[in-house]
């Protein structure tokens, strides 16, 4: 099943529960720059058909779309601020859920994947999947006692350069449970579909869906997930 449903703040978000009898797990899916989409609605889809509550918060939602994209960036950069206070009540919120059994996972995808991580490092969540996010310089000291990670990474992906092999070193460094790939052949984004007037940004930024690659990041994610969601 599949719903529009509001959450704190006055978020509206995206929610798709799977068939049959309940309770399941919770993931909260985190959205690109490009919103809440029918690509993220497709990732909730796929994450409920796996046995998962999967809920997708529009973060743009709040406000003017400009002022609310502008306030986002500045808070993921600034590792602190209301966006990041708005993700963890998405994940309160579908725990407190009647089809969710109460252990919650955050999944992100580039802009998302850097919350998801941010998120790891609060433990606001029982794991975290990050999807080409921003890892930051001081990695090791944010993520002292992150829940566990799977991240994926692609290799031609220039603006991420470094990015996989600092946050491998940072969650060993701090003994967390994690699962860090980068996959040669991919560039930026390669486990998201886009359509429409995205595909300006894939055509300037080299950007292409590796289906292998994103196929096997999602065999990581789905076992991972698996293991700390039971």
């Amino acid at each position: 099943m599949n719903e529009t449903v509001v959450l704190p703040d006055s978020l509206r978000g995206h929610l798709s529960i799977p068939d049959g009898d309940g309770p399941w797990p919770g993931v909260v899916v985190l959205h690109e720059a490009f919103g809440l989409n029918d690509d993220i609605r497709a990732i909730t889809g796929r994450f409920a058909a796996s046995g998962y509550v999967a809920l997708a918060p529009d973060l743009f939602s709040w406000g003017p779309t400009a002022r609310c994209l502008v306030s986002t960036f500045r808070d993921l950069l600034r590792r602190k601020g209301e966006a990041h206070r708005r993700v963890d009540a998405a994940g309160r919120w579908l725990a407190a859920h009647e089809a969710c059994t109460g252990r919650v996972g955050v999944v992100g995808f580039c802009m998302g994947g850097g919350f998801a991580l941010l998120a790891a490092s609060r433990r606001a969540f029982a794991v975290s999947a990050v999807n080409y996010g921003l890892v930051p310089k001081q990695a090791e000291a944010v993520l002292a006692g992150a829940c566990p990670v799977v991240g994926s990474y692609g290799g031609k992906d220039r603006a991420l350069r470094g990015h996989a092999a600092r946050l491998e070193v940072a969650l060993a460094a701090n003994g967390v449970d994690h699962d860090v790939k980068e996959y040669p052949a991919v560039s930026h984004s390669f486990m998201n579909h886009h359509g429409g007037w995205t595909t300006v940004f894939d055509r300037v930024g080299g950007l292409r869906y590796g289906a292998a690659e994103a196929e096997d990041a999602w065999d990581r994610i789905l076992e991972f997930f698996g293991r700390h969601l039971a």
